[in-house]
C-alpha cells in the first residue's frame, strides 16, 4: 500500500513570484524571505565603486575565487563567474567582499556587523581590544570581540558573574533576523550569565531585493539566492564556517573567564507551518549521543500519554523560555528511528508521546529538511548537526551539561524586538 502523503500547510503552499526574464531563479533558501516574512535588508549593502582600488590593495586581501568556485552550489553563479573573468577578495579584518570584474569592482558590506561593533564598541574593531564595558542600557555587562576568519565572535558578560544562570549562543548570528535582540533582551531581563554571538554569516542569508535592484541598474547579473557565492561558507580547508561556534565553545568560555554552565541555550529562529506561529521549539538532540528520558526527568504514564516532570537544569530552561511565548513544545530523538514531543504546561510539566519518525515525520518541502510533524501540524526540529556538537562540546566541559536547542519562530522574534526597544527607551538595540 502507497504511503499517504499528508497535506502540507496552506503556509507553505504559498507561490514564489519568479522573474522570468531575470537571469535568477528564486531557489529554495529564499524560503524565510518568501514564506517567512523575515527582513535581511538590514544585513548587509553592495556598492559599486567609484574607482577599482589599486592592486596593492588586493594584494593585502584574500583571494577567495577559487574557494568559492569549488563549495558553492549556485552553478548559475559559477559560470558566471568563470565566464566573466571575475575574482572575488575578502578583507578579513572588515569582512567585507569585494567583485573585481573587468570594467569595474563591487564591494560588499556586512553592514548589521557594523552596526552591532558600532553600537558596543563606539568604533569597528580588527583585533582583540579586551573587555569593554557596555554603553546604556546595557551598562551591567563587558563586551568583548575576537577576530577570525569569519566575520569574528561577540562575547558579552555580566559584570558581577551569576553562575545560576545559563550561558546564552547566537550561533547563527545574523542568519535568523532578530536573534540578536532576543539574546540581548533574555540577558537585559535577567535571564542569562554571558552570551556568545556569531558576526558572521552562516551561508543562506540571501541578498534583499534593494541589493538585487542595485546590480540589475550597474547590469552585473548576480543570483541574489544563496549567499555562498558572496562570502565563503568554508574555509581554506574546506571546513563550513556556520558551525564555529559549536566546534570553539571551549574556546570562548575559557576566553570569558567564567565556569562552565550547567545550562546552554543556543538561540535559533525558524518559520512555523501557520501564519502568526507562536510555538516554541526546545530541542534537545537528534543524534547521538542520544538523551535519556531518565536524564531529563520523572515520566509517568497517564490515558495513553506520557507525563515528564522535568529535572531543575530543564525546568529552570523551560522557565526562562516561557517568557518568551507560553506555547513551548519540547522534542528530542532517542534513537534513529524514534523520538518524543512533549508540550509545556502551565506548571511547568511537559505532557506528550513516542514518535515513530520513519512513519510520523514528513517533509514541507522536496529535496530540503524542513521536516514537520502533521499530527501536530508542527515542525519537527530535533536540534541535530551543530546541536550535536555544542553538545559534545559541553559535556567536554562538564559532564552533566544540558544544551536547549531553541528554535524561535519569526512573529515571536519580531515581538521581543519590540520589547526591548521599549526596555531601552526606544534608544537601544
Amino acid at each position: 500500500m502507497a504511503k499517504k502523503i499528508p497535506p502540507i500547510p496552506h503556509l507553505f503552499l504559498r507561490r514564489f513570484t519568479v522573474d522570468e526574464s531575470a537571469p535568477f531563479r528564486r531557489h529554495l533558501n529564499r524560503l524565510e524571505v518568501e514564506i517567512g516574512g523575515e527582513d535581511y535588508r538590514h544585513l548587509k549593502r553592495v556598492e559599486l565603486l567609484p574607482e577599482c582600488p589599486e592592486e596593492e590593495r588586493f594584494r593585502a586581501m584574500q583571494d577567495i575565487t577559487e574557494r568559492l568556485l569549488a563549495t558553492t552550489q549556485n552553478h548559475y553563479n559559477r559560470e558566471l563567474l568563470r565566464r566573466e573573468g571575475i575574482r572575488v577578495y575578502l578583507d578579513v579584518h572588515r569582512y567585507a567582499v569585494y567583485y573585481r570584474l573587468p570594467r569595474c569592482a563591487l564591494r560588499f558590506t556586512a553592514w548589521w556587523r557594523q552596526e552591532v561593533l558600532h553600537r558596543l564598541f563606539a568604533e569597528e574593531p580588527i583585533a582583540d581590544i579586551g573587555w569593554r564595558a557596555c554603553p546604556p542600557p546595557m551598562g551591567a555587562f563587558v563586551a568583548r570581540f575576537l577576530p577570525d576568519a569569519a566575520g569574528g565572535v561577540l562575547l558579552i558578560k555580566r559584570e558581577e558573574d551569576d553562575a545560576g544562570l545559563p550561558l546564552l549562543t547566537a550561533t547563527h548570528g545574523p542568519y535568523d533576523p532578530h536573534t540578536l535582540e532576543t539574546t540581548f533582551y533574555l540577558l537585559r531581563t535577567g535571564k542569562g550569565r554571558a552570551a556568545v554571538i556569531n558576526l558572521g554569516f552562516s551561508g543562506r542569508e540571501p541578498l534583499s531585493d534593494e541589493n538585487l535592484a542595485r546590480l540589475r541598474s550597474w547590469g552585473v547579473p548576480l543570483n541574489p539566492s544563496s549567499i555562498d557565492i558572496i562570502y565563503p561558507y568554508a574555509d581554506a580547508g574546506g571546513r563550513p564556517y556556520c558551525y564555529k561556534l559549536e566546534e570553539n565553545l571551549r574556546t570562548y568560555v575559557a576566553q570569558m573567564g567564567i565556569a562552565p554552565s550547567p545550562l546552554i541555550i543556543d538561540l535559533h529562529g525558524c518559520v512555523g507551518t501557520r501564519n502568526g506561529d507562536e510555538r516554541i521549539i526546545v530541542g534537545l538532540g537528534g543524534a547521538p549521543p542520544y538523551p535519556r528520558r531518565s536524564e531529563l526527568g520523572a515520566t509517568t504514564t497517564s490515558s495513553g500519554n506520557l507525563r515528564l516532570r522535568p529535572h531543575p537544569p530543564l525546568r529552570q530552561g523551560l522557565a526562562l523560555l516561557r517568557d518568551l511565548s507560553p506555547a513551548i513544545h519540547l522534542q528530542f530523538c532517542s534513537g534513529p528511528r524514534h523520538g518524543y514531543l512533549f508540550q509545556l504546561s502551565g506548571d511547568l510539566q511537559l505532557t506528550g508521546r513516542r514518535i515513530d519518525l520513519s512513519a510520523e515525520v514528513a517533509s514541507l518541502l522536496p529535496g530540503e529538511e524542513r521536516n514537520w510533524l502533521p499530527a501536530e501540524d508542527i515542525r519537527w526540529l530535533p536540534g541535530a548537526g551543530g546541536n550535536a556538537l555544542q553538545r559534545r562540546e559541553a559535556r567536554r566541559m562538564r559532564p552533566d551539561a544540558l544544551c536547549l536547542h531553541v528554535e524561535i519562530p519569526t512573529q515571536v522574534r519580531r515581538r521581543i524586538a519590540l520589547c526591548l526597544r521599549r526596555l531601552d527607551g526606544q534608544e537601544g538595540f
